[in-house]
């Protein structure tokens, strides 16, 4: 792989966005005080994806800022011909600003004949051109391995960590919905002071679930589940509702990425949660009344900035 050299002092900053998730774009773009380039996305007639760069990008130091969500392969494609057109523009540098970071729940081989699609992702980026990847509470860590090329990974707990705190919730418990997030989990409880329970889950299906016991003291104790990813909303509804029957006063629920998909509002309606709490990594339009969506485009612009201007990102890493 030929690895391009950088003289970006004085390379001028840019931002474009694809169609993926416009209004996060602007409100980065507005952190950072700039506009948003000028850039055309759209579509041939028989549903190529057509993209035409309309500000010149000669020298720049660029970042696209597209979330791979739904439709997700659409979206991966405006991401991956945009990057490589910016790279036959002459940008000096190309960041890939991608919040939500799809493909990721296959990240390993756990049966025979499966792909590895994280990997795969991994690849065509940096196929299309791109130098560098910003991203938002990857489903698995190692994740970033699968690049050969800088890859900062912010989590939303920043965001989080503050708006729990302003609730002031007494007797406070941070539960996983499962094992595979007790990691998370008790990373919140740290910063919290709270107590950590974990649910234990079997999944039966790509859309259900099984819930059995809980482990740890959750009576008469506020419960915030964690979580990176909402998708079916199968894991959390029944969670919240083990953890209300087992004596819980209020159940809260976080999660870094709304997918929402299936029958995720119904479920999510239906079961015992005080407030569902989520970033816009992707655009939310679910009609539920205790949704609450937090923005990470502070988060974004600001790594931005440090990125732009060779700063250290390292203290974005880091939960308040």
């Amino acid at each position: 792989m030929t690895t391009r050299s950088f003289s970006l002092n004085k390379a001028p900053l840019m931002l474009l966005a694809g169609n993926s998730n416009r209004p996060l774009a602007e409100g980065i773009a507005a952190y950072l005080g700039v506009s948003l380039g000028e850039c055309e996305v759209g579509r041939f007639p028989d549903g190529e994806v057509r993209v035409k760069i309309h500000s010149d990008v000669r020298g720049a130091d660029v970042f696209v800022i597209q979330s791979t969500c739904t439709p997700v392969n659409d979206h991966l494609m405006e991401l991956l011909i945009m990057c490589d057109a910016l790279r036959r523009a002459s940008a000096l540098r190309v960041t890939a600003v991608v919040p939500y970071f799809g493909y990721s729940r296959q990240d390993r081989k756990d049966e025979g004949r499966v792909p590895i699609t994280a990997k795969l992702v991994a690849n065509l980026l940096q196929a299309a051109g791109v130098d560098r990847v910003v991203t938002l509470d990857l489903h698995a860590a190692q994740i970033q391995g699968f690049f050969d090329i800088p890859v900062d990974h912010l989590y939303a707990s920043r965001v989080f960590t503050r708006y729990i705190r302003k609730l002031e919730l007494p007797e406070l418990v941070v539960a996983s919905p499962d094992a595979g997030g007790m990691k998370m989990a008790w990373g919140y409880t740290k910063r919290l002071d709270a107590y950590l329970a974990v649910v234990e889950k079997r999944r039966t299906s790509g859309e259900d679930v099984e819930v059995g016991f809980v482990i740890g003291d959750v009576k008469d104790k506020n419960v915030v589940i964690v979580d990176d990813i909402i998708s079916t909303g199968g894991s959390v509804a029944k969670a919240a509702q083990l953890l209300k029957d087992k004596g819980a006063r209020k159940v809260f629920v976080m999660a870094t990425h709304p997918v929402f998909c299936g029958r995720a509002v119904e479920k999510l309606r239906d079961a015992p949660i005080s407030e569902l709490i989520v970033t816009d990594t992707i655009p939310v339009t679910a009609p539920i009344e205790r949704l609450r969506v937090l923005s990470v485009a502070e988060l974004l612009g600001e790594a931005v900035h440090r990125i732009h201007t060779h700063k250290s990102v390292s203290t974005l890493f880091q939960s308040v």
